[in-house]
């Protein structure tokens, strides 16, 4: 059975997440068993996001595996199992926990972005190789003064 539904809200983490209301594209297989119906396929996603380094806006798609067996009845089932109502039953919880754990932590716009200078905040890719902030330790400021061009003579 193949279906695309909205996607729901808040389904993703701090970075990156499936936007509300994308079209989710389901592609499952249900089969009943001795204790229920069994649910498996995937689903497909688009994501939306920042960059972890540059924090560029970010597209991209996720494609998540899911199975999941729904019980009859709560006498075969834990508490942590799911349970068929009537004959409904509720893939979100499923699908949610699935889509977060495949989720990157820090999504990346590419594998060779360079992401922000720590001093400045500008994006590394755009300030070219060059691009460097003296730093002088407060603890040796005072002697930054004493040093002259003609110091640099070494003793033989």
């Amino acid at each position: 059975m193949t279906l695309s539904l909205p996607a729901p809200v808040d389904l993703g983490v701090n970075m990156i997440g499936v936007p509300k209301d994308a079209e989710v594209e389901l592609d499952l297989r249900l089969e009943a068993v001795m204790e229920g119906v069994l649910v498996s396929g995937t689903v497909h996603a688009p994501l939306a996001g920042e960059c972890g380094r540059c924090l560029d806006p970010v597209t991209s798609e996720i494609e998540v595996d899911l199975q999941e067996l729904f019980f009859y009845s709560d006498e075969d089932a834990s508490e942590e199992d799911s349970l068929l109502d009537g004959e409904l039953l509720d893939l979100e919880p499923t699908f949610r926990d699935a889509a977060v754990l495949a989720l990157p932590l820090s999504p990346v716009c590419g594998e060779d972005c360079a992401g922000l200078c720590t001093e400045c905040g500008v994006k590394l890719a755009e300030a070219g190789d060059g691009h460097r902030h003296e730093k002088i330790d407060a603890r040796w400021a005072s002697l930054q003064g004493l040093v002259t061009e003609n110091d640099n003579d070494q003793e033989k």
